[in-house]
């Protein structure tokens, strides 16, 4: 594993989760880490490279705390900017983890060809599972929805979100799924 990669962009993407730049504010950092994590487990459980969704699922939304004005082709940008950041470590599967930031979109149906891409797609959307709060963040102070539109935008967020990931996914996040859907009410 390389923990060097690993650390400097854990380091990296809070610094620019923290800038005042970042439209998304700390919730996307934990957004991130939540993506991280669940990414390196779906790994394990699909026999992808660990390594290479932890890099990808750091990485993955970097254009969109860096700079707003790229969020819409963030996956894009993204991607551009993995090549730059891991040419300077002469990482060796760079083309693969920017595959998996270009793929991890679900609106943006572009087909998985990996379990890696797969893997940091599908921990994208499990995230907003584990991130809640940040969505209504998102949704009341970001936005500024009133309270009905607020829950619709963060139930209408949890639902396309689950519909995108991969059937395997499904399964096994259904559950957690289930129960959140059931406080945004």
């Amino acid at each position: 594993m390389r923990n060097d990669i690993i650390e400097y962009l854990q380091r990296e993407v809070k610094r620019r989760c923290e800038s005042e730049k970042n439209f998304f504010g700390m919730g996307c950092y934990y957004h991130i880490c939540a993506v991280v994590e669940n990414a390196a487990f779906l790994a394990e459980k699909y026999g992808a490279d660990v390594e290479v969704v932890t890099i990808a699922a750091w990485l993955h939304d970097i254009a969109s705390v860096t700079d707003y004005s790229l969020y819409d082709d963030h996956h894009i940008h993204g991607a551009r900017i993995a090549g730059e950041i891991l040419g300077g470590y002469g990482y060796g599967k760079t083309d693969l983890v920017k595959r998996c930031i270009l793929n991890h979109r679900g609106n943006k149906p572009i087909a998985k060809l990996s379990a890696e891409e797969i893997c940091v797609a599908d921990a994208d959307a499990i995230s907003h599972f584990d991130s809640v709060p940040s969505l209504f963040y998102l949704a009341y102070v970001k936005r500024k929805l009133d309270i009905a539109e607020g829950v619709e935008f963060v139930r209408g967020k949890l639902e396309r979100s689950f519909n995108k990931m991969s059937e395997q996914s499904k399964a096994l996040y259904s559950d957690k799924y289930n129960e959140v859907i059931k406080i945004v009410r």
